[in-house]
């Protein structure tokens, strides 16, 4: 028998616990005006919501433990990643104009306790359940989804950092591994692992409200397309590369997300492009300094 607090889907005390947490980094965040614990507190957000919701229902079914176990194993690599990262960089330049400024610095962590909520509501969608549906192929096809996902942002992530420490990875792009084939193999992997997350709990949604669970990966891809990660590192890589010629070879001939055999990329319609690879063009966008310099 389950322990409920507050209602029975555990989204109170989750959204509860998953704020807390996060105003606790927060005030450590702002009172010593450093960056080493956001993105920590962040990726191990996820692990959070994931094992309050098994621990408070207490049926522990397969779904739920398999659920459970692929969302701290990618909570813990993100969040161990980037805690390795920060503190080798010393600090986070997002964060250059918010640290020191208290508004926009509690609107930060506010929408980060949002990112951890919302994307974990799938999770939380298949702990809450009391029924067990034998195991069937929309989970299968789920986990190996998000499989081939972690492989993507794991190895992405190994491979970039293994680039920039070597002399021809200086001041230039990473286009080595799976890097050939999409410019963000790292947050292509998320999309996939958060999608097939979603597809694996499909046999618990019914007809309930369980199906909110799609906003998870929507939230995620909205937010890593438009607002933080692949926007901004465009956005980056334009102002760093965007007088080199090669660099714009390198973007026309390169999927942005979905990985793509550069040769049949740079054939496909731009049309084509934006609708089912993410090529907006936002992100050939150059900063307002560089503007005139990007080669054709």
């Amino acid at each position: 028998m389950g322990v409920q607090v507050l209602d029975e889907n555990y989204l109170g005390i989750t959204a509860l616990v998953l704020f807390g947490w996060n105003f606790i980094f927060f005030l450590i965040a702002y009172s010593f005006k450093f960056d080493k614990v956001t993105d920590f507190a962040g990726g191990t957000g996820f692990s959070i919501a994931a094992l309050l919701t098994l621990l408070l229902n207490q049926t522990y079914f397969p779904r739920q433990i398999v659920m459970t176990v692929l969302v701290m194993v990618w909570s813990a690599r993100l969040a161990g990643f980037l805690l390795w990262r920060i503190l080798k960089w010393g600090e986070d330049n997002r964060f250059d104009d918010i640290r020191t400024n208290l508004p926009k610095l509690i609107s930060f962590w506010t929408f980060q306790f949002l990112w951890n909520f919302i994307v974990s509501l799938t999770v939380i969608s298949v702990n809450s359940v009391d029924t067990n549906p034998a195991i069937g192929a929309a989970d299968i096809i789920g986990w190996i989804m998000w499989g081939i996902g972690f492989f993507f942002e794991a190895v992405g992530d190994v491979q970039k950092t293994l680039f920039k420490v070597k002399p021809e990875g200086k001041g230039t792009w990473c286009d080595a591994g799976l890097w050939k084939y999409t410019r963000h193999p790292n947050y292509f992997g998320e999309f996939m692992m958060w999608w097939g997350l979603f597809v694996a709990g499909a046999a618990v949604y019914g007809n309930t409200w369980r199906w909110v669970s799609i906003l998870s990966p929507i939230f995620l891809m909205s937010i890593l397309l438009f607002l933080s990660g692949i926007n901004l590192g465009e956005e980056s890589a334009n102002k760093k590369y965007g007088s080199k010629p090669e660099y714009w070879k390198y973007k026309k001939e390169t999927s942005n997300v979905i990985p793509f055999p550069n040769g049949l990329f740079a054939k496909i319609p731009d049309m084509v492009k934006k609708i089912f690879f993410f090529e907006f063009p936002i992100y050939n966008k150059m900063p307002t300094s560089e503007e005139g310099e990007q080669a054709a």
